[in-house]
């Protein structure tokens, strides 16, 4: 059962007295200024599972810093139309883990895309694909301290981050 501060009365009322940073805009404009500094160089490796219900891919593109982030793309076996995408981030922790682990979507007829996070993954499931080059900062143990010594350095500044893929869209389909 989840556990509140305040009655629900008075978390409908809540406002944070809490006001951004005066360079919190310009901050953020340049860290998407970084992201975009990268071409997405995806790479869509066929894997072999075993399995013939599904097509699955080991996908690779160029994330913050132009560092390698990992995911698999499970598109249904005999698919050769766009389908409807279902994009699937994991939880604080967890990694991408095997790809026998998410045949639902694609057995439903739908494309999914399960998208690893980066230096996580040993904390629940069977493990992520994608390392965190950077993050040398202090931190207690966990994520959500981890850089917390400058904006700059902060873990989740390269783990959301959004980029424009260039040229339009279809940026993330296997050949």
């Amino acid at each position: 059962m989840a556990l509140f501060d305040l009655p629900l009365d008075e978390l409908r009322e809540y406002r944070s007295a809490s006001t951004a940073p005066e360079d919190f805009d310009a901050f953020w404009s340049k860290t998407l200024d970084e992201a975009r500094e990268h071409e997405l160089n995806a790479r869509f490796e066929p894997v072999d599972t075993g399995l013939s219900t599904v097509r699955v891919f080991d996908v690779t593109f160029a994330g913050f810093g132009g560092h390698p982030v990992k995911g698999w793309l499970t598109l249904p076996a005999g698919a050769d139309a766009p389908l409807p995408l279902v994009v699937e981030f994991i939880g604080y922790g967890g990694g991408r883990g095997l790809p026998h682990e998410h045949l639902l979507w694609a057995s439903t007829g739908r494309a999914h895309f399960v998208m690893d996070t980066r230096g996580q993954g040993s904390a629940w499931g069977a493990g992520g694909g994608t390392a965190d080059p950077v993050g040398g900062a202090p931190a207690y143990p966990g994520f959500m301290t981890r850089g917390m010594d400058a904006p700059e350095n902060y873990y989740y500044r390269r783990v959301f981050h959004g980029r424009r893929a260039r040229g339009g869209g279809g940026a993330l389909a296997p050949a």
